[in-house]
Parts: structure tokens; sequence; C-alpha cells
């Protein structure tokens, strides 16, 4: 058995159980976690934004060591250390043959199926596929990237989602270029990896907007040029900080109707509008067709940063060795399996916090 956060009913805490994990089926890796970040969308899981198949170990966000292999696997072997992977591709469907394969269309599928049980033998199901909240997990084997021996795992695990979607967003969906000028709603995980994307991609000037003035600094620590608190006047401060014309490019990073909108009026005529964070299926964004006309912004969502893990974690691997981008000081906070429902009542008052196993 193994110690779990679980989901057992939407809009209640997450209760630490034992479950039993089976041995690795053919093509399937057991993860021992080192570490996992708590993402705002394991709090949607958890709230009812998203629907998972419950009872879940939720998180997704994680990184450990192989402790075991099932039969055909090529991949990793024993010992070897890893990042985890939530949407694996399954490199033969539509999308992943057109070079989409974060959009694949089988990488939700395992979320639906149960892969342990609690200790009263109730079948409990992954998190997004993943199921990081545990001192291990069991997952396919395209559900981990190797990386090497150099790296801290504890900083390693938020190359599975918020660098990976973060930095995928800028290099990846919106492609900044040299001297664009940026705009980030929201400096939680991911708008702070938007930052530190965006410096390294040349932006200037780069605006970090949150509701939080304490994020002031830890904004301007992680790239941004200029801070500015949200409040009815955002979109005129981003204006006059960018010669009246607004941002080339803006990412939403909260995925809140207000903040789409505030993130469209923050970009110029002609920029671009990139959604990053996961909103409700409750929450509409309104825009009138005059204005669709008129200012010709393009608006276009980003899953994962419409990366693929397995080209992406070694080019970040490249860019943390080269000093571009800084995943330690990510994380803000920390601590144990028993304080992830503590670790969502701080979003919104700083970046990561890293569960450690």
């Amino acid at each position: 058995m193994v110690r779990a956060a679980v989901l057992i009913r939407q809009g209640e805490p997450l209760e630490v159980r034992e479950i039993v994990l089976p041995d690795p089926g053919p093509g399937q890796v057991r993860v021992r976690l080192a570490a996992a970040g708590v993402c705002h969308s394991d709090l949607s899981l958890a709230n009812g934004t998203l629907a998972p198949t419950m009872p879940a170990v939720l998180g997704h966000e994680g990184s450990g060591t192989v402790i075991a292999v099932g039969t055909g696997v090529d991949r990793v072997d024993v010992g070897d250390r890893v990042v985890l992977n939530w949407a694996p591709a399954c490199r033969k469907c539509w999308f992943c043959l057109e070079g989409e394969p974060y959009l694949c269309v089988h990488a939700e599928e395992r979320a639906a199926q149960p892969y342990g049980e609690l200790a009263d033998g109730t079948p409990v199901y992954p998190g997004l596929g993943t199921g990081a909240f545990a001192e291990e997990t069991v997952v396919p084997q395209e559900g981990v990237v190797p990386i090497p021996g150099d790296i801290p795992l504890e900083a390693a695990a938020l190359l599975g989602c918020a660098v990976l979607t973060g930095n995928g967003a800028v290099h990846n969906t919106a492609r900044v270029r040299p001297g664009q000028s940026v705009v980030v709603m929201g400096l939680g995980g991911v708008g702070l990896c938007v930052l530190q994307a965006a410096r390294a991609a040349g932006a200037n000037p780069i605006i970090g907007v949150d509701v939080t003035e304490s994020k002031a600094a830890l904004a301007i620590l992680h790239g941004a040029t200029e801070f500015v608190r949200a409040d009815e006047a955002t979109s005129k401060s981003v204006r006059r900080l960018t010669g009246g014309r607004g941002a080339d490019h803006a990412f939403d990073c909260v995925g809140q109707a207000a903040t789409i909108r505030a993130s469209w009026s923050a970009s110029r005529r002609g920029g671009t509008v990139t959604v990053i964070g996961v909103g409700s299926r409750k929450s509409p964004v309104e825009f009138n067709a005059l204005e669709l006309y008129w200012f010709g912004r393009t608006l276009q969502g980003c899953v994962y940063g419409s990366s693929d893990p397995d080209v992406d974690v070694p080019r970040l691997l490249d860019e943390l060795a080269a000093g571009r981008i800084d995943v330690a000081s990510l994380a803000t906070d920390d601590t144990d399996l028993d304080g992830v429902n503590e670790a969502f009542d701080r979003f919104g008052k700083g970046g990561r916090t890293i569960v450690r196993f």
C-alpha cells in the first residue's frame, strides 16, 4: 500500500488514504515520487470546474524514480529518474500525425480507467491519468520522460506542467519575437514561467499583472520589466506602457471571463491573445461582431504549451543549464502530502507549492 491524497467528493477536502497499486502491466512503469507541484488544474478537479472520475488521486506535475517496469517497456529502466507527462501522445491519431501531440485524442483515456483500489477494494482513478499526489504511481511508459542524474528531482517536477505550459505558450503557441511587448495576466506558477520565457525570447517590455500587489517583486525576479496591479484600469495601464497601442502578445493565465476580456483589451490592434488558464464551461466570454473585425486580433487557446514533452523537456533542460530559465525559484512554498489542502488555500499568494515525499 502507498499513501495518496484522494478526492472522494468534489467540493470537499482531499483525504490522505492508503491505496493498493498493482504491479506494472505490459508497457507500464511504476514510479516512486520525489516531488509533485500543486497546480491550479488540481484545484479545478477538486472544486468541480473539471469533472474527474472519482474517487481520484489528484496531482499531475511530478518527478521520481522508476522502481519497476512491465513487459515490453523499452523507454526507461529501473533506477531511471523521470518527469511525469500527464498527456502522453499515442503517436498514431490524426492530431499526433499532424504534429499536434498535445491534442492527442487518447491522452485523457487513462483518467477514466481505474488504476488501483482503496483499502476497502473501491476502484480508484488517476487524476489526469497521473496520480502524482501519492508516494508511488503506475503510468504508461509514454507517461514518463527520462532526465539526467544531475538535475534535482524537486526542481524537475515543475517541468512536467508549469514550465512546459508557460514556456511552450511563449515559444510554441505565440512564437514571441525579440522586441515584441508582452503582458501576462495572473502570476502563479504558469504565469511566472511565461515571464521567464518572454525574457528569454527577448521581449520588451514585459508587463506582469496580478490582483496581489505583493507579487510585484516576484514578477520582476522572473522577468517582468513592469508590474501592474489588476483593476478596472489595467488595460489603460498596459497601453500607457506600450506606446498607447497595447501589447503585441497578451497571455491569460487565469481562465476567467473577466481576465480573458482584460487580456483582449490590453493587446494592440492586430495583437495576439493566448489563453492558458483553465476556465469553466459556465463562464461565457462575449465579443461583439464589429470588434472581432475591427481590432484584427487573434484569440487562441493553448493546451499544455503546444508542447511535445519528449522534445521540449530536453530543450528546457538545455535552457536550465544555460541559465535562461530558473525552475528552483518558482517554488515559494513546500509541504508534505498532508498539506495539499492548505496548498490549495494558498493559490494567489505566491508561486508553486511543492509536495515533497
